[in-house]
């Protein structure tokens, strides 16, 4: 089984989506049994009391006018050292989200942690829609993405 971490920094808008658009297209591939897939931050921001906030309004209308399915009961939750150990890969949405792995885990330059947008021929970071307001962009990206994500991974792994 190929365990897939998406990370962002708090886990509300750009590493849920990418979760629940992997998971839908998994599933669409029938590869559902070959794959986990979970997301998480790497700062607390959104977290209170030990208590996530849910995937930010504007994501969840992606996932909805996309027709994503998703978890309504998802709540940010924040990466761990003892996380690496868990996961194959850690696929972040920037280069911020890379550092700040590298320093949860207490690496430098792990092979577990790629960029999302590694894996397109854009390259670069997913579109931070905190920052731009662009959900759409940012969905347009993370699908993108994951696209060619997993196309590389069933080519990986056949």
């Amino acid at each position: 089984m190929i365990r897939i971490m998406f990370v962002c920094h708090g886990n509300i808008c750009r590493s849920p989506m990418a979760e629940f658009v992997m998971k839908k297209l998994v599933r669409d591939r029938g590869l559902e049994n070959r794959f986990y897939i979970l997301s998480a931050a790497t700062h607390t921001d959104e977290i209170w009391d030990g208590r996530g906030s849910p995937i930010y309004p504007p994501a969840r209308e992606q996932l909805i006018r996309h027709s994503i399915p998703f978890d309504e009961g998802k709540r940010a939750t924040l990466l761990t050292k003892e996380d690496y150990e868990n996961f194959d890969y850690f696929v972040c949405m920037d280069d911020e989200n890379v550092r700040c792995m590298n320093r949860i885990f207490g690496t430098f330059n792990s092979p577990k942690i790629k960029k999302l947008m590694g894996f397109t021929n854009q390259g670069g970071n997913v579109s931070d829609p905190w920052y731009t307001r662009d959900f759409g962009q940012a969905y347009d990206d993370i699908y993108s993405g994951c696209t060619a994500l997993l196309d590389y991974l069933t080519e990986e792994k056949k």
